[in-house]
């Protein structure tokens, strides 16, 4: 990446984040106005897509609501986004998790990762 640029984008790029990465279970905390009141949100997913690097960096996180799969992109350093939980780590071997879009039930589980001491 451009140095010009990075040494522009360093002050957007803030709070400090877990590592994120496909597979992961994650809780987005997100800050919602309605009318002139704010609140926090929380979302609760899987990962199923890392893009762009970083003050663009976009994640895609997808649950399963009510039968319905819901999928939603955060813009990781948005200063909407207050904070991000990891839950659980992914063992997975792939870098876009389209294929979970098929699936339903038992069959979206994702293996866990073992951290080494």
């Amino acid at each position: 990446m451009n140095p010009i640029i990075e040494e522009l984008e360093k002050p957007y790029l803030g709070k400090e984040l877990p590592e994120l990465n496909p597979g992961d279970t994650v809780k987005v905390f997100v800050r919602i106005i309605e009318g002139n009141k704010e609140r926090t949100q929380a979302f609760e997913g899987t990962i199923i897509k890392e893009h762009g690097s970083g003050i663009n960096k976009t994640i895609t996180v997808r649950k399963v609501f009510q039968g319905v799969g819901v999928e939603r992109v955060f813009l990781v350093h948005s200063p909407r986004i207050e904070k991000i939980n990891v839950l659980r780590r992914g063992d997975v071997r792939r870098s876009k998790l389209y294929y979970l879009r098929e699936r339903s039930g038992k069959a979206t589980r994702i293996k866990e990762k073992i951290e080494k001491r």
